[in-house]
């Protein structure tokens, strides 16, 4: 018994006449009928009952052939995935992913993924730059999507976005102080700040704008979270600075200001396996020609 013996007592079961469906098959009947009683005698259960006038399926045929063409549409669908998947248009795709990368860029990626490559699944992972590298280093994750990250050796990157930062403030802060001193303004206020072991590079940068103004930040909370963070401020535990873009969209309980001047800024980057480019050639080449 073979897919072929299957196949041919599938297209016997829709014609119900021997003649035709040999015909369908481009073989002779005496084959087709060959065919039917090798599969019947290798399952030991009649599937037609025939005479010279009429084909039928017999009970065990009426059960047999339905089972049979669901098993054979689930055979042409794993021959098709594993042509896909061998040209790099079909399997998983694992992406991690920064706060402000979302609120930005990634949607629009995504969406051009799906369409272009709609038997890709993405599975999303919302990380920090160090779990990133991490994931990316060990193969858990295909590509990253982070804000300064600090790129190990290995890895491949490429910058798809310059952001400004915001500082972000309690609803009702003197916004003139800016205006009149500066960054320096924030001299004694405490600070709201990722943790540094997850992403050195990117509060080496944030830093780096307080520094400039001629201070040392006073960091009093650490939290990866943007939402945490943004609650704290609220509350009226500190102040933080966050790249515009991961504002995009949220209804904020609190104020922020743009520092379109500061020379320091948020660098929104794709990072990457280089074994992606081997393995997903189309989407590789999809993902190159973002800018």
């Amino acid at each position: 018994m073979d897919l072929q013996h299957i196949r041919s007592a599938v297209l016997l079961s829709k014609k119900l006449n021997f003649t035709k469906t040999a015909e369908a098959l481009h073989i002779v009947q005496p084959a087709l009928s060959r065919k039917i009683k090798q599969l019947e005698e290798a399952i030991e259960a009649p599937l037609f009952r025939r005479n010279k006038r009429n084909v039928e399926l017999t009970h065990a045929g009426s059960y047999f052939i339905p089972e049979m063409e669901k098993l054979l549409l689930q055979y042409d669908f794993i021959i098709k995935r594993t042509h896909q998947v061998h040209k790099g248009e079909a399997g998983e795709l694992k992406i991690g992913f920064t706060h402000s990368v979302m609120q930005s860029i990634l949607p629009e990626i995504l969406v051009d993924i799906r369409k272009n490559l709609p038997n890709i699944k993405t599975i999303l992972k919302e990380l920090n730059n160090r779990d990133q590298y991490i994931r990316l280093q060990s193969g858990e994750l295909d590509i990253g999507f982070a804000t300064n990250p600090l790129v190990p050796v290995g890895l491949k990157s490429k910058v798809l976005h310059i952001d400004n930062y915001a500082v972000l403030v309690p609803r009702g802060f003197d916004m003139n102080r800016l205006h009149v001193n500066g960054f320096s303004t924030f001299t004694k206020e405490p600070f709201i700040f990722p943790s540094k072991t997850d992403g050195p590079n990117y509060v080496n940068i944030i830093e780096s704008i307080c520094t400039s103004a001629g201070f040392i930040p006073n960091v009093v909370h650490e939290t990866d979270s943007v939402s945490t963070s943004i609650r704290l401020i609220e509350a009226g535990m500190g102040v933080s600075l966050e790249p515009i873009s991961s504002l995009r969209g949220l209804h904020l309980p609190i104020d922020f200001y743009e520092l379109k001047d500061t020379p320091q800024k948020a660098r929104l980057t794709m990072i990457w396996n280089p074994k992606l480019e081997v393995e997903h050639p189309k989407l590789f080449s999809l993902l190159n020609t973002i800018k």
